[in-house]
């Protein structure tokens, strides 16, 4: 079986295990604003991804390319992919990479993928922690021309073949693909590996290649804020309000046909 050459996009975001309380939006500059102590991880089903990857590499063998956008990257965060089992980290890393959306974050590591060159399969998380928006894993597919599947919960290759366990509402389906492909991967699949100390001092001493806009062939105002395709119109958090009413009766029965009333009353039925 032929070695497998496989890049994997992974994602810096804040813990989505935080308390919900302390996540706060700034209304006015429609921003989310968070306290120093919670702290970034890699995005959960980015990990999922990535361990996807390592399984297929404990078999088949090959090499991963971990890539990530951003911009101020927390090495010890970013590292984690090299640390069990990554062999190549290529950071997008620069002021003009923050705040992009769907489009502008696909577009750009889309182009990275291009400069990197020979790849037979890609990986992404299903959705990303923080916006799970689930769209940049199918348009870097699209930019590149090369089919895609989303959700899977196992892949396995053969031959220059991928099949895919695909999650659907009642089950699973299983679908297969020819290289090069994209897919994305959900928490089915399993979680990522832990990192042996081996590992992780390995992941210490390996530079990330880091690339500009310019380096994989954008101008500035192609990515990040500026490439935008999409407008936020407001941001906010959702208020919940919720009130209960007592309906009594003298009997079970009484006070079921009480709430029939009221249900009719209220236009619930």
């Amino acid at each position: 079986m032929a070695q497998v050459n496989m890049i994997v996009c992974c994602k810096q975001v804040p813990d989505p295990e935080a308390p919900p309380a302390v996540f706060k939006v700034d209304t006015a500059a429609n921003k989310m604003t968070l306290p120093p102590d919670v702290k970034p991880v890699i995005s959960p089903y980015d990990e999922n991804a990535m361990e996807a990857a390592l399984r297929i590499k404990d078999k088949a063998g090959g090499k991963i390319t971990v890539l990530s956008l951003g911009n101020q990257l927390v090495r010890d965060v970013i590292k984690k992919p090299l640390s069990v089992g990554g062999d190549e980290l290529v950071l997008l890393e620069d002021a003009a990479f923050e705040e992009g959306d769907s489009w502008s974050t696909a577009c750009a590591l889309a182009a990275a993928i291009k400069k990197i060159g020979e790849y037979d399969l890609i990986f992404c998380g299903r959705q990303a922690a923080d916006w799970d928006a689930g769209q940049v894993g199918l348009g870097i597919a699209e930019i590149l021309g090369i089919p895609s599947i989303t959700i899977a919960r196992k892949v396995e290759v053969t031959d220059g073949k991928a099949t895919i366990e695909r999650v659907i509402p009642d089950g699973y389906e299983v679908v297969e693909m020819e290289f090069p492909a994209l897919i994305t991967v959900t928490s089915e699949l399993g979680d990522l590996r832990y990192a042996a100390l081996k590992g992780i001092m390995a992941a210490a001493k390996k530079q990330p290649i880091i690339w500009k806009p310019a380096d994989i062939g954008l101008d500035p105002g192609q990515v990040g804020a500026t490439g935008r395709r999409t407008k936020l119109h407001r941001l906010f958090q959702p208020v919940k309000e919720a009130k209960c009413e007592i309906i009594e009766g003298e009997t079970p029965a009484e006070a079921g046909a009480n709430l029939a009333t009221r249900l009719r009353q209220a236009k619930i039925m």
